[in-house]
C-alpha cells in the first residue's frame, strides 16, 4: 500500500559528486551462480583488489545479510523473491552513495535479477554469472548442504529441488570450471577498465 504523503527527498549533493571525488563510478557487481560456484570468493577476492586500487567499495553477501536485514526471511520461493527485493533497494541507496557494491547472492530467478536491474540506470547493473557446473558445486560442497538437499532435509534447494535460471546475456560470464581464481579476478577487472568505473 502506497502513502501518498511520502516524497522522495532530493539530495544537494548528486550520486556524481559522491562518486568524482572516489574518482570511480559507481555500480553494482552482482554476482549469480549456484551454491558453491565461487560467488563470494571470488566477490572477495576482487573487492580487495579494487580496495588495493584505493577504489571505495561495499560487499554484501548472502549468508551476511540474512544474519540481519533478512533475518526471518525462509528460502521459499516468496521469501527468495523479497530477500532480492530488499537487496536491490539496498544496493542502489550503495550506487547512490558513489561506492562500487559487489553481491554475491544465488538469486535464481531471472525475473528478480531483472527488477533488482530496472531499479539503476543502464549502466550500473553489472550481471556477474559465476558459471560452475552443478557436479562441481556439489563436490566442492563447503556448507554439507548438497548433501543434505539429497537427502530431503533441505527443502527448495536451488538445483536440486529448486529451479536456478542462468542468466542469458550476463555483462560478465565466468566460467569458474575452467579459470582460476586470479584468472576470474582479472576478466572482471578488466570488464571494470575497459568501461571506465575505476576512473571518474
Amino acid at each position: 500500500m502506497s502513502n501518498k504523503n511520502i516524497v522522495w527527498h532530493e539530495h544537494h549533493v548528486t550520486k556524481e559528486h559522491r562518486a568524482a571525488i572516489k574518482n570511480q563510478k559507481s555500480c553494482v557487481l552482482w554476482f549469480t551462480g549456484l551454491s558453491g560456484s565461487g560467488k563470494s570468493t571470488i566477490a572477495n577476492a576482487v573487492e580487495l583488489k579494487l580496495n588495493e586500487l584505493s577504489k571505495h567499495t561495499y560487499l554484501l553477501d548472502g549468508d551476511n545479510v540474512r544474519l540481519g536485514l533478512n533475518k526471518g526471511l525462509t528460502f521459499s520461493d516468496t521469501d527468495r523473491i523479497e530477500n532480492i527485493r530488499r537487496i536491490g533497494e539496498v544496493s542502489k541507496l550503495f550506487v547512490d552513495a558513489g561506492v562500487i557494491v559487489l553481491t554475491a547472492f544465488i538469486s535464481p530467478f531471472q525475473k528478480d535479477r531483472q527488477q533488482v536491474r530496472a531499479l539503476l540506470e543502464d549502466v550500473e547493473f553489472i550481471e556477474v554469472f559465476i558459471d560452475t557446473p552443478l557436479e562441481i558445486c556439489e563436490a566442492r560442497d563447503p556448507k554439507g548442504l548438497y548433501q543434505k538437499a539429497r537427502k530431503g532435509e533441505i527443502p527448495n534447494f536451488t538445483g536440486i529441488s529448486s529451479t536456478y535460471e542462468a542468466p542469458k546475456q550476463a555483462e560478465i560470464h565466468i566460467k569458474a570450471g575452467a579459470l582460476s581464481l586470479d584468472q576470474s579476478v582479472e576478466q572482471i577487472l578488466n570488464y571494470l577498465n575497459l568501461n571506465g568505473y575505476l576512473n571518474a
